[in-house]
């Protein structure tokens, strides 16, 4: 069962960032309106060339809740990600949110996937259940996401429907017991091992609706070269020689909750 609200540590967001320098400042404003007053916010940047890092620093002086992981150079999604989880944990977090920082995911909703962390112990902010979906999109790019979330789901055998989506909020004992070591996907494809490993694990996953927005300021990461990466890396994860030994716990099927 999920921790009491006494023993559980406070709320961490991770943020990685790489070039994201106009939108820093606005969206760790919003996302600090958002989060319990004990919460605190973590930014993990990649060596950005634009300056975010030196931005992200300043936020850091002026907002004891605000700290920055400066990392030296740009190594994917997944290394920054797994890098400010262990920061996180090492500093006590008893639940630890991730999302883009730059507005496609609106902090507006991190209240609703605290809120389920009650029940659950990984919420997944959802484009893909009953109340989500996607705006300022054009058809290609919903048919990529859409596809990739679709690909993965059956090739793993997992009910989860928005596997590739990267809001989501962790209870601690999900990422103390995940191998965090062992973690072999970079890209995009990150979002899509670490919710199959908590599942492998017995560990109850739960999909809240969210409307995902395209960027506020500057240009997407995403390219072919990530999606290459989970056309052929979901495979392995289901049938590789590197497989999750199973908790002793039952494994459930994810729900959803109705916006």
């Amino acid at each position: 069962m999920p921790m009491s609200e006494q023993n559980r540590g406070p709320a961490w967001l991770v943020l990685p960032t790489y070039n994201e320098a106009d939108n820093i400042e606005p969206f760790v404003a919003a996302a600090r309106s958002n989060l319990p007053a004990d919460a605190r916010i973590l930014i993990v940047d990649d060596g950005s060339p634009d300056g975010t890092g030196e931005r992200a620093d300043r936020l850091a002086e002026r907002h004891a809740n605000v700290s920055v992981l400066h990392r030296r150079e740009k190594e994917g999604l997944g290394p920054a990600y797994v890098a400010g989880f262990r920061r996180a944990l090492a500093s006590g977090a008893g639940l630890i949110l991730e999302m883009d920082a730059d507005f496609s995911h609106d902090p507006a909703y991190l209240p609703r996937l605290i809120e389920a962390s009650r029940r659950a112990d990984l919420v997944i902010g959802s484009r893909y259940v009953e109340g989500g979906g996607v705006s300022d999109w054009g058809p290609l790019r919903r048919l990529i996401s859409r596809g990739g979330s679709t690909y993965s789901r059956f090739v793993l055998g997992i009910g989860v429907q928005d596997l590739t989506g990267g809001f989501k909020c962790f209870r601690r004992e999900v990422l103390e017991a995940i191998d965090l070591d062992a973690i072999e996907l970079r890209g995009y494809a990150f979002q899509i091992e670490m919710t199959y490993r908590a599942i492998q694990l017995g560990f109850s996953v739960v999909e809240v609706p969210i409307v995902f927005r395209d960027r506020r300021a500057g240009q997407s990461k995403m390219d072919s070269s990530i999606v290459a990466e989970a056309i052929f890396a979901v495979p392995r994860l289901r049938f590789g020689s590197h497989q999750v030994e199973r908790a002793e716990r039952p494994r459930e099927e994810p729900t959803v909750e109705k916006a």
